[in-house]
């Protein structure tokens, strides 16, 4: 394995394409609450967008060699982009500020899981995200089902706040310190 971490500028999200796909389907695969939600979920529909519609954007791949096994988004985005016809996402009073930080997507293939990948991606993730003094909160939102995703987080500092669409996706919640 010679992995190598790369921050790609927005205008070539279109490497990502492929693993925000394999990640949908992940999700899916997970899901034990309508599992089919995720049928019209992918890149098209959910990394492009929430680039479009963010502040500042931070994506971090993860190559092997030439190919793309991993990747991570991060975004600072104004907090009522967390309301929207899918969902609200929290509640807009409980935030003081205009901005929340929000680790996004994260996406590790099968066979690179367990080598530390995802601790490196996060913690990239996080010194981006602590960097802007105008975000207080930080949100992490879990499809139902990924427990594994949901005990990472937790062990890395976030809370559970709250579920929103009838525990399809579990809220995690930490603040700036």
């Amino acid at each position: 394995m010679n992995l190598q971490f790369e921050i790609v500028p927005d205008d070539r999200i279109g490497c990502c394409r492929d693993l925000c796909n394999e990640l949908m389907v992940f999700q899916k695969s997970k899901a034990y609450i309508k599992p089919e939600l995720f049928d019209s979920m992918n890149f098209n529909t959910r990394l492009v967008p929430s680039v479009q519609k963010a502040i500042h954007n931070y994506i971090v791949v993860v190559k092997d060699k030439d190919e793309i096994v991993a990747y991570v988004y991060s975004n600072i985005s104004p907090k009522e982009t967390y309301s929207n016809e899918f969902a609200t996402f929290f509640d807009m009073s409980s935030v003081s500020k205009d901005n929340v930080g929000c680790l996004s997507q994260f996406y590790i293939k099968e066979g690179y899981r367990q080598y530390g990948i995802g601790s490196k991606l996060f913690t990239m993730s996080m010194e981006w995200l602590n960097g802007f003094t105008d975000v207080e909160d930080y949100f992490i939102y879990v499809s139902n089902g990924n427990i594994d995703a949901l005990e990472f987080y937790k062990h890395k500092g976030f809370n559970v706040s709250h579920d929103i669409l009838d525990g399809f996706i579990t809220v995690l919640r930490n603040k700036k310190l």
